[in-house]
This record gives C-alpha cells, structure tokens and sequence, in this order.
C-alpha cells in the first residue's frame, strides 16, 4: 500500500507584533489527533479523504499549528523541524510527503521558514519522493522552497474555503506521479506589491482569479497559485507572487507565470481599499436601507496578528448611541471571567478592552449587564467547517443598546457560532459588528443586507504605508511610486 506521510508547520508571522511567538502558542497534533480533522473541511481534512479515496495509508507526524502572531521562536521552529525530520526518517519506508503550511513563517533568525523546512526533508527523503503542499494564499514566498517540492498549492479563495480542495488536488498529483513517473516543474514569479488584504468573492480579487483559473486550463499546467502575500511582515521575501506547477518545460511555467503577474500589475490600483474612520463607518450603517449592517473592523483581525481586544469601534457605537446593535467578539479574558463570577442577571463594572497596547484604542470604564455566559466550545460553520473551535470563557454584555460578547481566546469571526452561543440572532439586529478582514465573508456575505469596512488604527490596517519598512529588497508599490515591474 502507498504511505503518505503527513507533517507541517502552519504560522501566519507578524514581525510588527511586539512579543515572540513561543512552542506554548502552538496547537500540536500528533498521530491520531491528526486523523481526527477527517471530515472536515480542513486541509489535513482534505488530504486524509483524498488517502482514503486513493487507498493510502496515512503516516500522521506533527502538524504544530499557531494563530497570527509575533516572529517564531527560533527553538520553537527547531524543535518542530527535527521533530518531522525524525518521524519520516523512522517512518520508512514511505512514497511521498504531504506538508501543511502557511507560506508567512518567519523565524527569529530565519526569513524563510516554509523553504527550510522543503529543503530539509527533501534532502532527507531524495529527489526520487514526491513532495507537495498546501498554503494559505498569505504567503510570501520562494523559488528556493518551490524547488524542493513537486508541487505548490495555494488555496484560491479568500475567505479560505477551498483549503480541503486543494489538499485533495496536491495528494492527487502525488498519486499521479507515482503511476506515470514524471516530476513536475515550478516557477515562481515576484512583484513588488504590497497588497491590502482583498476577498476573493466580490471584486477585483474575483476577476483576477478567474483569470488565474482560466490559466490553468492548458493541458500542461498542474496549477496556477496566486500568493497574495502578507504585507505586515518586514521581511525580504515580501510581495506577490504567483507559482506555477506544470508537467513540461520550465520556460513554460515561467511565460505562463509572468502573464499572470503583467495583468495583475496592470491592475494594482484597483486593489487600493476604501479605508473609513469608525466614525465613518458607524455612521454609514446608521443610514443604511438594507439590513443586516455587517461592519467589520479590519484594522484588529486576530488572523493576521493583532491582539482582538481593540476598542476604536465599539467606542464609536457606544458614542453614536444606537438602539440595536450586537458586536461579537471582543478578546477579553479578565472580563470574560469576571462575568462568569458574577453570573447571568447581575451587573458590574468592567474595564473592557484596550489591555494590551496603544494602538488599538483605551480600556473602556462600563457598567454592564451579564445577560448569557458560554464555554466557548463550537464548531465552525462555514469556513474549515466542521472544524471545532475554543474561545474560552464567553460573555454577553448589554450596555444600553448594544450587546457585546467577550472571549477569552484570540481569533477573528469567522461566522455567526459566537453569536448564536450566547443567543444572539443577528438576523434581528440592524447593526452587527465584528472583527475580521475577510474570512467572515464565508459566514456573512449571504445574509448581510450591507458590508462596511471600518479601519482604525490597528496591526492589521489597510494602511500598509504606515508600517516601517526596513528589509524590502527595493521599492514596493503602493508606498514607492518608483516601484517598478518588468517580466522581460
């Protein structure tokens, strides 16, 4: 029987964020926790179906897996890497390696985690072993990594839905590698573009990647990745990229690659977001006509690395005074716990928010009432779905108008599930606020009667400009207006 090994190490790095990321942030799955993301639409979901549906054996290793944050321990990072390096080397015999990554990992004293971690098992398993990879589309990366692997996938959409898809096709290439001995080729193409985090479903994202899949309905083309990159991390690699995986010709993949990346250049102002004040922002969905408001602060997205525990928005509805709002979720695990304390029906006076820096607004002084409390335990609904998710200790607070639900656990909102768990339709409120960048579309988008987009200031703001940049190679659009690109 064939045996897949599976091994990865996925961390979205924002080198702006002031503390390091160390091996207790990580999620460690190991073995049979590995095989438990079967049925969901996950990327390990993803690759262990594709094993099933092909008859492979599966050989879970490690799968470490982090939420955005600060640069990578360097001893973290090592220890992750050994750690697989030695599972496949007693493992063996095996046929091929699948590896779940990110494509934004950046270690303390390594820019490049993804190609280290290519280089190393391929020279561990030889140039005869298949290798492919899955990423999220935020990757910066290299030729270097791509040439240690047989093929690149990144997902297509963004919010990410389509990671188990790709998972699905990169296990599929291994399987066809294997039956007609052929090793495929990659190039990777860079622009020197810093591109403001842009969803796939509406848009200018929509109609370029359309343009990519049109591209990879040539008979010789594998796939066409497009890597939006990950604009806050001040590293060399930083850009856009674009990977093409083909049967033939390295020249091939390169010309294929390099229209891609002249269209995308022609295009690059219209990625330029609308970025609105929360004043802006709040005020728009007062006005609204078509309901539910969804506004969404982009500025704190727990996945791209910020702390989740801003209070710019919140804020602004609170001073704006609106008769019926929900914002689900602040990041708060003081005040999540100081309302289980108290329980449901009981006021207090909390300081809400803003505890971890500056830059995403004060500490809010609030008299609130615990309407419902939540053990945070949930499954997601419409991105990764299936895939459980723990919050921590949950919260509904009602001040005034305006329910607002506190978790003690980072992350975005991905979908209504941190609503619902403490009773909230959103269905019912005219304005519902949340934070996120775009994976919330994939839970939002079909019920929202209107999106907007507040940007305060935040780790993750589409005002990339405001970010030091001291690493780029050389001049990158749209803070350079000598930024140039030529695929000649």
């Amino acid at each position: 029987m064939t045996r897949i090994a599976i091994a990865g190490v996925v961390h979205e790095t924002n080198t702006y964020c002031r503390d390091t990321t160390p091996t207790s942030s990580f999620d460690l799955r190991r073995g049979e926790s590995i095989l438990r993301a079967r049925d969901t639409e996950s990327t390990a979901g993803g690759a262990i179906a594709a094993c099933d549906r092909l008859g492979f054996e599966v050989v879970p290793l490690l799968v470490a897996a982090a939420a955005p944050s600060g640069t990578i321990q360097s001893e973290t990072y090592e220890s992750f890497k050994q750690e697989i390096l030695a599972g496949i080397d007693a493992a063996k015999p095996i046929d091929a390696v699948f590896l779940d990554l990110h494509g934004a990992g950046v270690v303390e004293h390594l820019e490049d985690l993804e190609g280290d971690l290519a280089v190393a098992v391929r020279n561990l398993v030889g140039e005869a072993v298949p290798i492919t990879a899955v990423f999220d589309l935020h990757g910066n990366v290299t030729q270097m990594m791509a040439d240690a692997l047989d093929g690149v996938f990144a997902c297509h959409q963004y919010p990410h839905v389509d990671l188990h898809e790709r998972a699905d096709e990169a296990i599929q290439l291994i399987d066809d590698m294997l039956k007609e001995n052929f090793r495929p080729v990659i190039h990777i193409e860079t622009l020197p573009m810093l591109l403001p985090t842009t969803t796939t479903f509406i848009g200018i994202g929509k109609s370029m990647l359309q343009e990519i899949l049109e591209a990879e309905l040539s008979d010789e083309v594998i796939d066409v990745s497009w890597f939006h990159g990950f604009p806050y991390a001040d590293i060399e690699l930083v850009g856009v990229h674009i990977a093409v995986t083909v049967r033939g010709e390295r020249e091939c993949a390169k010309a294929i690659a390099r229209r891609v990346a002249e269209s995308l250049w022609r295009q690059r102002n219209a990625f330029k977001p609308e970025s609105l004040s929360v004043e802006e922002a709040v005020g728009r969905a007062m006005n609204a006509t078509e309901h539910p408001v969804i506004i969404n602060e982009t500025s704190d997205n727990c996945g791209a690395g910020t702390p989740g525990d801003g209070t710019h928005l919140l804020r602004a509805m609170l001073e704006a005074k609106l008769d019926k709002a929900c914002f689900a979720f602040l990041v708060d695990p003081e005040v999540a716990l100081q309302a289980h304390k108290a329980g449901v029906g009981n006021s207090i006076d909390v300081r809400l928010g803003g505890k971890t820096d500056d830059l995403h607004g004060e500490p809010l002084e609030l008299n609130v009432y615990i309407k419902a409390l939540h053990d945070g335990r949930m499954k997601m609904l419409a991105m990764v779905k299936g895939a459980p998710m723990h919050l921590g200790l949950m919260a509904r607070l009602v001040v005034n108008g305006i329910d607002i639900v506190v978790a003690s656990n980072r992350s975005q909102t991905f979908d209504v599930g941190p609503f619902l768990a403490v009773g909230i339709d959103v269905m019912s409120y005219p304005i519902v606020a949340l934070k996120s960048s775009n994976h919330f579309r994939a839970g939002f988008q079909d019920i929202a009667g209107t999106i907007i987009t507040a940007d305060p200031p935040g780790l993750s703001t589409h005002r990339i400009e405001t970010f030091d940049r001291k690493r780029a190679p050389g001049p990158v659009w749209p803070i350079d207006a000598a930024a140039e690109y030529s695929s000649s």
